[in-house]
């Protein structure tokens, strides 16, 4: 049994770490004042070709605004070409052809956001996406960069309106695939359409319809040069394949394996985005909105225990490190939008202050004010222990915080740089809920 020495001596190092902490991150962090702070940012990117922005809610309204900024910088000063996001393909193509002149008919971004009606729609369908949208939109008609930037989602979750959106588009041009098309999505009609329905049956009594989607995009892939280009319609037959290939895995695999159908999940993400990149060749440039969870390197968290992997880890090990660039965000108490539950109506929830002895809570005790700080070979070292780091879901219960929301993770490993804002509002949601498509 410990004695009362050694107890004292536990809790004396445990306060001379944090104060520690709390010392380099004063010294290390810059104070966020205006947007014009977001240029030590850009200029830290250097010539990166992929920028990987986190958040550390998918309901926070200052997230969104400063990636918003950032964005814009990243294509106006560093030439980026397209934005990727956690979201569905064919909801986000919406947005693509809007910004890039494709769509003649819709008359606003607004307008444009109403394609999201997938549960949770106010991770897209939300005040703050309006003005990048317009902003997008008006910068490729402005001619500034021969490039259109695009705008892409490249989320798992679209496996029945991507088999639309494959069928749709081999039927317009009247393509010899359409018929194995057909044949391929007919093995999924029983489950009407249901994902869990879909999910139960393959993950436990093995009825999935593997064999056939995987023919059908090695075809898809086969022919790849030979489909029309004609405003993106060939990126879009592919990462639509693509996505029914990977989500038919997803949801067989998540009934049983939820690591494992994590981890398809994260790899589909990097198969898409790798796919866009190589649609746009030499050119291409990539900013990525995800949560912290699958931008922030998992090797340098808690997931590596678990065999898990995410999209900012697989990026970094595909690419030199030079071209890759990771940015965590975090706040220490708010508001945030979320649900109670998985496919539930969202509410305004109250994000406490931050758990005691976590890297959100050092912010804090750091200076109660926005800031950034950016990790670099000489400072690493300052911020090598591991340390809990709060992640809230579209799920969130601010009662059970201390149980699940926090991720051990050696922040300078996990990122390059953290945006930290000390005190956040919940985003603005354009439409009220419907209900869940899981």
């Amino acid at each position: 049994m410990p004695s009362t020495n050694d107890n004292v001596r536990k809790i004396t190092r445990r306060k001379t770490v944090k104060h520690n902490l709390v010392q380099s991150i004063v010294e290390q962090s810059v104070m966020l004042t205006s947007e014009a702070d977001w240029d030590k940012l850009i200029q830290q990117v250097n010539n990166a070709k992929f920028v990987l922005l986190g958040e550390a809610s998918h309901g926070t309204s200052e997230f969104y605004t400063a990636r918003v900024e950032i964005t814009k910088k990243l294509i106006q000063e560093k030439r980026f070409t397209f934005v990727a996001v956690e979201g569905d393909w064919p909801a986000c193509q919406a947005i693509n052809r809007y910004v890039k002149g494709y769509d003649l008919v819709t008359k606003s971004a607004k307008d444009v956001l109403k394609s999201f009606d997938r549960w949770p729609t106010w991770m897209w369908a939300n005040e703050e996406m309006i003005d990048l949208i317009e902003w997008m939109k008006e910068y490729n008609e402005s001619g500034q960069n021969q490039t259109k930037v695009g705008f892409y989602g490249i989320d798992i979750y679209s496996l029945w309106e991507s088999m639309d959106e494959v069928i749709r588009y081999l039927k317009q041009i009247d393509s010899t695939d359409l018929e194995a098309a057909r044949q391929a999505f007919t093995c999924f009609e029983p489950f009407n359409r249901n994902n869990e329905e879909y999910a139960v049956s393959a993950g436990i009594f093995s009825e999935d319809c593997i064999e056939e989607v995987a023919k059908l995009l090695t075809t898809i892939q086969r022919k790849k040069e030979k489909y029309p280009h004609h405003e993106e319609l060939n990126l879009n037959l592919q990462v639509n394949a693509l996505v029914a290939y990977n989500a038919e895995n997803y949801y067989r695999t998540m009934v049983v394996h939820d690591d494992r159908s994590w981890n398809i999940r994260d790899m589909h993400m990097v198969d898409a985005l790798n796919e866009i990149m190589d649609f746009y060749g030499s050119e291409g440039k990539a900013i990525v909105w995800e949560h912290n969870t699958h931008v922030g390197d998992a090797s340098a968290t808690d997931m590596k225990d678990s065999g898990m992997i995410n999209v900012g880890q697989v990026i970094r090990e595909q690419n030199p490190t030079e071209d890759v660039f990771i940015t965590g965000f975090g706040t220490y108490r708010g508001t945030v939008i979320a649900a109670e539950e998985w496919g539930v109506d969202f509410e305004i929830k109250t994000v406490p202050p931050a758990m005691k002895g976590s890297w959100e809570e050092a912010m804090h005790l750091s200076g109660a004010y926005d800031k950034l700080l950016i990790f670099t070979d000489e400072n690493r070292q300052l911020f090598q222990g591991r340390i809990g780091h709060r992640a809230i879901g579209v799920v969130y219960r601010p009662e059970y915080e201390q149980y699940g929301n926090y991720v051990p993770s050696v922040m300078s490993d996990r990122y390059d740089a953290f945006i930290y804002i000390d005190e956040t509002q919940a985003l603005h949601p354009l439409v009220q809920e419907k209900a869940p498509v899981l």
